[in-house]
């Protein structure tokens, strides 16, 4: 029984122009993608990350959401009843930087430090948002 092997590209055509060594889908050749690519979505032969990790790269993520849906509501309310003009956009921004952080963090979960110095990295600014919204 023979097997054939498709041709796969190597790169992507946004490969080129992605910061980090862009964004692959598919191995390259010989040499593994972790040796030039950051990030990248799985290919279909990578072997799947251990359950262990996915569920506490999982919970982390699930307890930095639900911080930010409380520093939500609390900002809620502080908004309602009058906050200075820098109070939303300064939570926003560390919201939204916390939030990519995260994503990265689960894009580079084949990595073997990565994804937990992103998630580590996730929660520096949520932190900042709990306590603009704690002590205003």
């Amino acid at each position: 029984m023979t097997t054939v092997e498709k041709d796969r590209p190597a790169r992507t055509e946004a490969a080129a122009i992605m910061p980090f060594g862009g964004w692959e889908t598919t191995p390259t050749g010989t040499e593994s993608p972790d040796d030039e690519t950051l990030f990248r979505f799985p290919a279909p032969d990578d072997p799947a990350p251990s359950t262990v990790r996915v569920l506490t790269m999982a919970l982390w993520a699930a307890g930095l959401g639900l911080t930010a849906a409380g520093v939500g509501i609390t900002a809620l309310v502080t908004v309602l009843g009058g906050a200075a003009f820098w109070f939303v956009p300064a939570l926003a921004l560390f919201g939204l930087l916390s939030v990519a952080l995260a994503v990265a963090s689960f894009l580079s979960i084949h990595r073997p430090v990565l994804p937990w110095l992103l998630l580590s990295g996730a929660t520096v600014p949520l932190a900042l948002d709990v306590l603009i919204s704690a002590l205003y």
